[in-house]
């Protein structure tokens, strides 16, 4: 799953926040609290239900013991009242008073349970869950979600739900399910959400440079803030930089995101019991998306790597 950062530059209580998961989202959060990049971090932890229980790797992520993030707000992912409800009363029961549900996911292990975006073309599904809300008055629940998952027109049905409900705050992807991450963001339909929508709303979608993200919050000023995800793992500065008004030099950039990948193989090396192939399995996606103007030959080498001594080694080279 991809991680997002929600960022909103419109106050002076100025925050970050990422659904960037499991090790990825620790170790930025660990690189933000060490000065890496300075910004206050809100991590969303994707969180179900298999055979009736939380994953195991779930529940590491959020028990207290295990979590080493300053706030962190789980993301739920559910269809049906009774699994909302299981998922509510244990993430609570261990001291979290804010979760925020998942309609966005396109993913089709997903949405073909009718769960992530999966749930948009089912309105009586999405109200029951709103009304399954307001029996946790304790709890602060927000909402990620798309325009819908087969049209672009299906949040009509849903956001008059949303606006009449417990729900705090929504952050919407302006695309549909099914382009998964492909083609454009759609601009007109995130402004005619934006002009229906009375609840603080987050935009999430395509925001790669600051000059994008400057020139979204101008078009848009009731936004609460945006939300970063793979612009974010291109340019693990983007934020602290668009903050800050200022970028990095590239070396400087360079050398701390080789500071990061060092935390995130030392994580991996700790968590994962697979050996070392389950490690570089886990650590190559990150370059997919990591600075996209590394040397063409370097990347190339390290995503061909197929042992963890000469991947790393290679990375070290690169950076």
């Amino acid at each position: 799953m991809l991680p997002d950062l929600h960022f909103n530059s419109l106050t002076d209580d100025n925050y970050l926040c990422s659904s960037l998961t499991g090790i990825y989202g620790t170790c930025l959060a660990q690189c933000s609290c060490t000065g890496f990049w300075r910004y206050r971090c809100l991590l969303y932890s994707f969180v179900r239900l298999e055979k009736g229980e939380i994953r195991n790797k779930d529940k590491r992520e959020l028990l207290p013991a295990g979590n080493t993030v300053s706030r962190l707000i789980p993301q739920i992912v559910a269809a049906e009242p009774d699994e909302f409800r299981m998922l509510v009363e244990q993430i609570s029961g261990w001291g979290y008073r804010e979760i925020d549900l998942n309609m966005g996911c396109p993913f089709p292990l997903i949405v073909n349970r009718r769960k992530g975006s999966g749930i948009l073309p089912f309105p009586d599904k999405v109200a029951a869950l709103l009304h399954e809300m307001e029996t946790f008055p304790e709890i602060r629940f927000s909402v990620k979600m798309r325009l819908g998952w087969e049209r672009t027109d299906e949040w009509r049905e849903i956001l008059p739900l949303l606006n009449e409900s417990c729900v705090r705050q929504i952050t919407l992807h302006p695309r549909i399910g099914r382009q998964q991450y492909k083609g454009t963001v759609d601009r007109e339909a995130f402004t005619a959400f934006y002009e229906s929508c009375r609840l603080p709303l987050v935009y999430n979608g395509d925001l790669r440079t600051q000059e994008e993200m400057q020139e979204l919050l101008q078009a848009y000023p009731r936004l609460e803030g945006v939300m970063l995800g793979r612009g974010l793992l291109a340019n693990p500065d983007l934020a602290a930089g668009f903050r800050q008004g200022n970028t990095l030099p590239v070396s400087e950039l360079y050398r701390k995101v080789g500071q990061m990948h060092q935390l995130i193989y030392a994580e991996y090396a700790r968590t994962l019991e697979g050996g070392e192939a389950q490690i570089l399995q886990k650590l190559k996606p990150m370059w997919e998306y990591c600075l996209p103007d590394l040397d063409k030959k370097a990347r190339k080498a390290i995503l061909k790597s197929n042992k963890l001594d000469a991947y790393l080694r290679v990375v070290r080279e690169a950076l």
